[in-house]
């Protein structure tokens, strides 16, 4: 599938011109400590990392958090808050007072915007919220987590796209809308959990096939949860960063 880049909205970049990993939200740093010092590791192909205190900043500064941020933003790994848009039924008041929480407490690098709308409806109030944490940010990265294809015009209101999030039972068979052939492969992101270490080399025939990017890849999965797959390390995390390919974080 051939990709060009088009013009339009500002974009910050993964950090790098060739797939890697997006971690769309570890456990609390206490119960998940394994997994946050993996993040570290030089030259693991990290885009970037999603932070989710409390479904948000939480109420106060979290001090495990603190060092977690700290630790990846130190190694030069970029942290995004996890903010909820609750496919549109958000109150915009509160969803900026949370981004500035994380702002001014775990100075990330960006926001991960989970269940984002896909509807035509619902385009202008999401430029609305990104325009205005990209003021909060001075900048940053923004990703919509839809988790399945949007209408078109989401591709130019945030830097990454989620177009898929869910089972390889579905994935293995999925299909990329057209309309992604005109945008490059940074600027779409896959989360596919229960993918088999057999099966490893065809998600990433499917990813490459799809024009995305960014992935994340686990063995894990848990019908009754939807983050709870991507809670924890795959089983196969060495495998996959080797089969990925070494890269630097920015």
């Amino acid at each position: 599938m051939s990709h060009l880049t088009t013009a339009g909205r500002r974009r910050t970049g993964t950090g790098a011109d060739r797939t890697g990993f997006g971690v769309p939200g570890y456990a609390h740093p206490l119960l998940a400590p394994v997994e946050w010092a993996e993040l570290t590791r030089p030259g693991t192909p990290l885009h970037w990392a999603v932070l989710n205190v409390a479904d948000g900043p939480g109420a106060r500064p979290d001090p495990h958090c603190l060092q977690a941020a700290g630790r990846l933003t130190n190694a030069g790994v970029r942290v995004l808050g996890h903010l909820d848009l609750k496919r549109g039924a958000y109150d915009f008041g509160d969803l900026v007072c949370d981004a500035q929480r994380y702002v001014d407490w775990y100075r990330v690098g960006g926001f991960y915007l989970d269940r984002a709308p896909c509807e035509r409806s619902e385009l202008p109030g999401v430029r609305r919220v990104t325009a205005t944490l990209e003021a909060v940010l001075d900048g940053g990265h923004l990703v919509l987590g839809h988790g399945a294809h949007p209408y078109a015009g989401y591709a130019e209101a945030a830097d990454q796209l989620v177009t898929y999030s869910g089972a390889w039972s579905e994935y293995r068979w999925s299909q990329a809308a057209p309309w992604t052939a005109g945008y490059s492969p940074d600027h779409f992101v896959h989360l596919v959990h229960g993918v088999p270490r057999s099966h490893l080399d065809e998600a990433m025939r499917v990813a490459r096939w799809q024009g995305a990017g960014t992935i994340f890849f686990t063995d894990r999965s848990d019908p009754g949860g939807a983050s709870a797959p991507f809670a924890a390390l795959p089983g196969y995390w060495d495998e996959i960063v080797s089969l990925v390919g070494p890269g630097i974080s920015e």
